[in-house]
Order: C-alpha cells, then structure tokens, then sequence
C-alpha cells in the first residue's frame, strides 16, 4: 500500500474473480466508487475532500491538534522543559556538539524513556539560547563566591588550537571560609595580537578587572616562557613560576647526552613493539599472568612528562622476565635489555623517584656523578627565577611541614621573620587610621601619658603578641604527610585566628599551571570535534561551562 495505508484505510484494491488484486484500480469504502490508481493518492484524498468531508484525511505531515496532543500520550510542558535543560546541562558539561539534538537515535532514546513517540528534540537555535543563558547564570554564581573572599590566586597560559588560534586560559584559586580549595576557570578567550610581554599583561589585568578582583589578586602563576616572566614583572602580583615546568626542564638537561640515553632508547623501542601489536600485547598479558603480575600495559614516555620516563622504566623493570621471554621467542630485531642495562635503569629509578637524592656519595658510579651534578647545577641556576619566598611562608603555614627541616637554620630564622612582618602588616592594616577632627582633642597630662603607656610600648606589646602567636602555632604537634592540612586549619583557626589569614593567602596559591593546561586539552577535544564555526565566544563559554558544572557535586 502507498503512504497512509491508501489514506487510512478508507480505499482497497479491487478484487478480481480469481482472488488477486487488481493494484491499478481502488473502490471506496464509503461510497463504493471505483478510481484508476497510478500511485498517486492526490485524487483519492479530492474524493474524500469532496464527498466524505467528514471522513477527510491529511497526506503530509501536519502539526497536531490540541486534542491529539492530549491523546497521542505526549509529556507535559513541565517535563518537557526539564528534558530540554538537561540537554543543556549534558551538552555543556560534556562537551558534545549542539547539532546532536539533530540526532535520530537520541530522539528515539527519550521517547522509548518517557513513552511518548510523538516527543521531537528542542532546535538548535533553542540550545545555543539556553547555553548562553546557563553561562550568564553559573557566572554570576562564580563572580558571587569571588566576593565572599579577600585573597585570589591566578594561573594562566596560552594555547594554539590545532586551527593556529591563540587562546588565553585563566584560573582562579582560593580557599573559602569552610576551608575549602576552591579553583575554576574564569576565561578561554581567543587572542589576536601576538605574544609580547606588554601584551600578555594587559590580557591578564582585562581578566582580573572583567572579574572585578584586580585588588584580591595575590600571584600569578604561568611556565617559565620569557614572555610570561617579562609579563608578571609589569602586573602588580607575585610572580609564580611553574615548579614543575622547571623541573621538567632540569630532568630532560640531565638526560640529554647522558649514559641512560642509550638504555632509555632502548626501551622506547620495547614499549613501541608491544603497542603496536595486537597480537604482542596478548602475549605479554599471558606472560604477566604466568608470573602472577598484574596485567598492565607497557608506557610509553614523552619528552614533557619526565614522569612519564619514570613510569616507562617502572614496568620495564617489573615485567623484564617477560618480556625477555616474549623477544627471545620471537627472535625479534628489538632486543632485550642486558642486565647492566637494567641496573642503570634501577639507578635512574633511584634518582627519578623522589628527584631530591641529589646528593653525591662514594658509592655512585661516574655516569650517576654526572647525572646528580648537572641536576643540581641547572635547577640551583632556576631557582633564582623562581618566588622561593612565596614558597617558604606557604611551606611553614602548612602543618605538615611547619617544621621547615628542608632548611637550613639561618633560612628557618628568615621564614619566621617573614611571617612576624607579615602578621605586624595585618595588625596595622585593621587598626582604624587616625583622621583629624574639627575640635582638637584635649591636652593629656604627664601623668596620664605615663599611666595610659606610650605609642612605642604599645608596639612592644603588640610585638610580644605576636610572638605568642607563632610559638603557639609552632608548638602544634605536625600532621602526618597523608593529612589534609585545610582540614587542621578549620578545625584550629579560632585557636591560631590571627594566622588563619595569611595561611588562606599563601596556601591557596598553586605551585602548578597544569591545571589551566587541562583547560587547553578541553579547548582542543571541542575545537576538533568538527566545530570549526563554533565561534570563540562559544569555545569560552562551553569551556567555562564544562569547568564549572564538573566541579559541582552530583
């Protein structure tokens, strides 16, 4: 039958005398009237029009009456609007592309979920509305968390999307009165000028002024570029290196030509042959399970993440009986590591693990002299870039390290000297400052100066104040390593409530820009997934949004 079923049953083919059907002729059910068929259903709708007005029956698709819709099992206005923001809220926080409510399949996933076969997905103009009305709203709830607080961490990095687009990403971080750390982005923006140092300044201040805490910004983290650092010093925050950026250049220095390379190479070359079989990769499973080991693959390392090389060597080192076994079997070209090899490795391990046994001892072979001293050189010249002050004050105001035995005893007498000024600072910038009145105060007598005490033994007492302040706080037992310190300070901050301050400024400060780089791995997932229109202010707003809505708890 043609569509409609030859308009809703209300024509059948005529039956011939030997029972077939005669597909060229059709009779109306209601009238008996006989028609020439020729595929076209134009002349029975017209009969019916026509004669069966009331029988009359629509052969395109039309929009449904109000009296259907109540009786085609349709969900309600309510609950349509609910399915439509959590397509919203799925679209933003995961990333997907707006046109996926052109998607049939999804379509038909929530009309077998609500039982409503008549239910069709919102448009896309009706999404890309609701986008930017949840980003005004989720905004609004970040900029209100931001003046709840008095001290605001920035980190920030650049970023050039795989459509040579430049990109600002910018975080912002700080703890909030339950003691909790608090970080969320704050702009994706695209950038058109090029990267000089003036420049880099001015968008990070735009940021801060957009978010009105240009006044609560503290620090502001970024790598060790040389526009990033020539930027930080025309912004009026702390400027705080990425520590691990500069690790990472100090490891990649000190294997650069040393005697692990050829080892390293050597296993770059193992871990490629299993990735890249199938096959390979079954066999090396068996042989773990032979073993009893865990089943893991092999890692392959890359040149920015030396822990990525740590971890390379880890299962190397773990699975080599296997592995010995595997390319042995297979009289493979890729050869095995020797057992010297193998020790040099272990030695790297050493050295690799907690990256601070730097120090030289009779015990170690030359190629680990070498090694250790091209570390220590490189990472003493980097230091001098990076805000060691900032990273002391916060290493004394965590009560896991209070104890500051990573230092010297001069260096433990300045960090405390630091924390005394910086709590004299706090006391003087909530004393009320003193404004001249129209009738002068009367004069005191020289008795009542020497009663009431002098400005200058009140700043002795304010002096002793302190002190008892930080031998109280000193006196704390420490905390274990796996502890929580922003637990310990809400739990004490009555007991130490004028540190409590300044142990919210510096330890809110991240010592890291990998978070905003993650901002970046995000921005790239969006821009690839055949979104090349999507327009930057887009890009932004998704971005944010994801960030945003990640971060809430379910």
């Amino acid at each position: 039958m043609d569509e409609g079923g030859l308009l809703g049953g209300k024509f059948l083919f005529k039956k011939l005398p030997d029972g077939l059907l005669d597909k060229t002729r059709v009779r109306c059910t209601i009238c008996k009237a006989e028609f020439k068929y020729h595929r076209s259903s134009s002349s029975l709708a017209y009969h019916l029009r026509a004669k069966h007005p009331t029988e009359s029956t629509s052969t395109g698709p039309r929009q449904s009456t109000l009296q259907e819709y109540g009786a085609c099992g349709r969900i309600t206005k309510n609950v349509r609007e609910k399915v439509t923001n959590s397509l919203v809220v799925w679209i933003a926080k995961n990333c997907r592309p707006v046109s996926i409510v052109e998607d049939d399949g999804l379509r038909e996933v929530i009309r077998a979920a609500s039982g409503d076969e008549c239910y069709n997905l919102p448009l896309r103009g009706t999404i890309v509305s609701r986008l930017h009305t949840l980003y005004g709203d989720q905004r609004a709830q970040q900029s209100s968390k931001l003046v709840q607080v008095r001290n605001v961490a920035l980190t920030g990095d650049h970023w050039t999307s795989v459509n040579n687009d430049n990109y600002l990403g910018v975080m912002a971080h700080f703890i909030d009165n339950d003691w909790t750390m608090q970080s969320f982005a704050l702009t994706v923006s695209k950038t058109e000028e090029r990267h000089y140092a003036e420049a880099c300044a001015d968008h990070f201040l735009n940021v801060a002024n957009e978010w009105k805490i240009k006044d609560k910004v503290t620090t502001l983290g970024t790598d060790s570029a040389r526009n990033m650092v020539a930027a930080a010093r025309l912004l009026p925050f702390e400027h705080m290196p990425c520590m691990p950026h500069i690790l990472q250049r100090t490891v990649t220095v000190s294997l650069n030509d040393s005697a692990f390379e050829r080892a390293l190479a050597k296993c770059r070359k193992i871990v490629g042959h299993f990735k890249h079989s199938p096959a390979n990769a079954q066999e090396l499973k068996a042989q773990q399970a032979a073993h009893g080991h865990q089943t893991e693959p092999l890692v392959q390392d890359v040149p920015t993440r030396w822990n990525s090389t740590l971890e390379m060597i880890k299962r190397i080192q773990r699975n080599k009986f296997g592995l010995t076994t595997i390319l042995t079997q297979q009289n493979s070209k890729v050869t095995m590591l020797t057992d010297q090899e193998l020790d040099r490795l272990q030695k790297l391990e050493e050295l690799l693990e907690p990256c601070r046994i730097m120090e030289t001892s009779d015990d170690d072979p030359v190629y680990v002299l070498r090694f250790k001293k091209i570390f220590t050189t490189d990472l003493a010249q980097r230091r001098d870039s990076s805000n060691l002050t900032w990273l002391k004050i916060a290493t004394a105001l965590d009560p896991r390290f209070k104890d500051l035995k990573c230092l010297s005893k001069d260096e433990r007498r300045e960090v405390w000297a630091s924390v005394h000024d910086l709590l004299m600072s706090e006391t003087d910038a909530h004393q009320p400052s003193a404004q001249t009145t129209e009738e002068p105060s009367p004069k005191k007598s020289k008795m009542s100066i020497c009663l009431l005490g002098s400005p200058d033994s009140d700043k002795e007492e304010e002096e002793d104040a302190i002190d008892c302040c930080l031998n109280l706080y000193k006196a704390e037992p420490k905390i274990d390593i796996g502890e929580y310190p922003l637990q310990w300070w809400l739990k004490r901050e009555g007991a130490h409530a004028r540190l409590a301050p300044i142990a919210r400024k510096y330890l809110s400060t991240p010592a890291t820009t990998v978070p905003c780089e993650r901002l970046f791995s995000l921005s790239g997932h969006i821009i690839q997934k055949k979104r090349a229109s999507l327009s930057s202010d887009n890009v932004n707003r998704i971005v944010c949004l994801s960030n945003w809505l990640s971060a809430k708890k379910d």
